[in-house]
């Protein structure tokens, strides 16, 4: 109890540091004093736009491999550099620059379960806490509904001159609403008008709208531009009065920040035609008033299909060219599409279920498979492509022929089956077996029982489908033997380390031309080929690649003693992984025996208790699935 109580008050002490913090970061003056901020800080009057673009760019960049990753996106989007960079660059970099791109509709295009909602949802908060930071303060009118930019209190006629003092262009008109406040409250007085500083908050209403399109026949207009309000009219005299329309549609709220349209191709068409305008005169038209300005980021997503359908329409023509679409195909690397499955159960009431190491791999192998083209390359599966595509290395190809790859099919990535599937059957998974640990086994038999189950997916698609399971499930036997391998070599590590010596030694007469002694006899002989093909075959090096491979340990080792270090077990990955699979394929009828044993005697069960150990240990295992394992690679092996 007295934990529970200390959780609650660090709780409550957190909300009050919050409200203090907001208390702190207000603001309020005339218009005369935000000038001064402006001067200033040109920063807090910039565009919609601008302001997410640089939100974006304070997160941080990086490049890797020549892409950039925004770190932005980084803890939420997996394995979507490419279609995020181009979102960037090609949109929102652009539109910052008030390029002729901000005046169009962003629409999101992909698959379903392929991060668009994310992507939108990352904005719309992103937005909240930016507006909270010192670079990402936002001012507005003071009492204004559509927290409108004190700059439009700027005369037209004068704006050339404001540029010329300050470099900041002003677009937009004022509000009727303000346009009136401003002869009534300060008697025309620009310099006395009323500033606060504004915070970005969707479930206020304030910079961040979300419009979700419902029954054409029952949605009011309203919803998106606001409406009079009847019970005020026989006070101000008439439905022309500013006074008594409600500026509180979407469009109005989401003014100065973003605004989300879930389903914007299902919307009725009354309703296009108002962003159409917003769009591209950077106004709309609400009740009896003269155009109303708005300076807000439009962003849609849809599916491929429904878009398609909209594209076909001729009557959409005018509408389809005021749209930018950024497809956003699924995701196509293993390791990425295996850290959204965590970050999935992560957020789950799975997180405390022991799923075994490379489960999930398991099914991010199949999720891959499922959305990848067939190379057209020859000497090429999907296999290798998407190994490549994972950034490993696979002999014969390089990173030419990975965006040879890419360029064969464009928009790969656009079908598949979707996380939220494999999620579903990782569940569905625990469910069935009543237990608190499940394998890659289990999972790949509750992926193939739900393509029965999955409606959506073709007879063709199923057998296909089908076949890639067969495929995930020969991966995983390699994983699971290399696994069992490592475990088994881990407790045999210096006759591990004895045997890279061995080998090393022989490297090195071999390159050097010299012989070697005999650390027994003394007695001089060549270097043992047998013993280092024995080892280079493990990892596929061929006859005629041996003696590069060879020449590049001996560099390696040089490098290592010029710089006074020592060559260690794991300081050639390749080297450690053909020592590892050569000490394997000698061990392999120890595997055998105290696997297949039911009744092992005290030195196999030693060994086997061993192994498990160090499969929990080091692995991350527990004792079920240490143990689902060494019995499954018995099989294997016994077959």
């Amino acid at each position: 109890m007295l934990l529970n109580g200390g959780m609650a008050i660090s709780i409550l002490n957190k909300a009050r540091n919050y409200r203090e913090e907001e208390s702190r970061l207000k603001w309020e003056g005339t218009f005369a004093e935000y000038l001064e901020i402006v001067k200033e800080r040109p920063e807090v009057a910039q565009t919609a736009h601008s302001r997410v673009y640089s939100m974006i760019r304070s997160a941080g960049i990086e490049e890797r491999d020549g892409q950039k990753m925004y770190h932005f996106f980084g803890k939420e989007i997996f394995g979507l550099e490419t279609a995020l960079e181009r979102l960037v660059e090609e949109y929102f970099h652009p539109a910052a620059r008030r390029l002729d791109v901000r005046k169009r509709i962003l629409l999101l295009m992909g698959p379903v379960s392929g991060g668009k909602s994310t992507i939108v949802t990352l904005l719309k908060r992103g937005l909240e806490q930016y507006s909270r930071t010192d670079e990402g303060a936002i001012y507005a009118i003071k009492g204004c509904p559509m927290h409108e930019d004190p700059l439009h209190l700027i005369p037209h006629h004068l704006r050339d001159d404001f540029y010329e003092e300050y470099g900041i262009r002003i677009e937009g008109s004022l509000s009727p609403l303000n346009t009136m406040r401003l002869e009534q409250e300060y008697d025309g007085r620009i310099e006395n008008v009323l500033v606060e500083r504004i915070f970005f908050s969707e479930d206020k209403r304030v910079g961040v709208g979300t419009f979700t399109p419902s029954d054409p026949k029952s949605q009011d207009i309203a919803d998106l531009t606001g409406s009079i309000d009847f019970s005020t009219i026989a006070e101000y005299g008439s439905e022309s009065d500013p006074r008594a329309y409600r500026f509180d549609g979407e469009l109005n709220k989401a003014n100065r920040g973003m605004m989300e349209f879930q389903e914007i191709l299902k919307l009725d068409e009354k309703f296009l035609w108002h962003l159409l305008s917003l769009t591209q005169e950077g106004n709309f038209k609400a009740g009896r008033f003269a155009l109303i300005s708005a300076d807000e980021l439009i962003v849609a997503h849809t599916n491929e299909t429904e878009y398609r359908s909209f594209i076909s329409n001729k009557k959409n023509e005018a509408l389809h060219s005021r749209i930018i679409v950024m497809p956003i195909p699924y995701n196509l690397k293993v390791s990425q599409e295996e850290r959204i499955y965590k970050k999935m159960i992560k957020d789950s009431d799975m997180a405390d279920v022991h799923i075994a190491p490379h489960a999930l791999k398991t099914a991010a192998i199949f999720s891959v498979l499922t959305r990848l083209e067939v190379p057209k390359k020859q000497g090429i599966d999907l296999v290798k492509k998407m190994r490549l595509y994972d950034g490993e290395s696979v002999e014969g190809y390089n990173a030419v022929d990975v965006e040879e790859l890419k360029k064969e099919y464009p928009t790969e990535g656009m079908h598949g089956i979707d996380p939220r599937y494999v999620i579903n059957r990782i569940s569905s998974a625990i469910i069935r077996k009543e237990v608190s640990s499940i394998n890659a086994l289990d999972v790949l038999r509750s992926l193939k029982d739900g393509l029965d189950q999955h409606a959506s997916i073709s007879p063709e698609d199923r057998e296909k489908y089908m076949n890639y399971i067969a495929v995930a499930r020969r991966e995983y036997d390699e994983i699971a033997k290399s696994e069992v391998q490592k475990a088994f070599v881990y407790s045999y590590e210096e006759s591990a380390k004895t045997l890279m010596n061995n080998y090393l030694d022989n490297v090195e007469a071999y390159c050097n031309k010299n012989r070697i002694r005999d650390p027994l006899t003394g007695e001089e002989m060549n270097p043992d080929e047998k013993l280092m093909r024995s080892i280079e075959e493990q990892i596929g090096v061929s006859e005629n690649a041996k003696k590069a491979f060879r020449e590049e340990i001996l560099i390696r080792l040089s490098a290592f003693a010029r710089k006074g270090k020592r060559f260690e077990y794991d300081s050639h990955d390749r080297l450690r992984e053909a020592i590892q699979k050569k000490m394997f394929a000698d061990l392999k009828d120890v595997v055998k025996i105290t696997t297949s044993t039911k009744t092992p005697d005290e030195s196999q069960l030693k060994k086997i208790n061993e192994v498990i150990a160090t499969l929990i240990d080091e692995h991350g295992y527990n004792s079920t699935s240490a143990n689902e394992l060494l019995q499954y690679v018995g099989s294997l092996l016994n077959r």
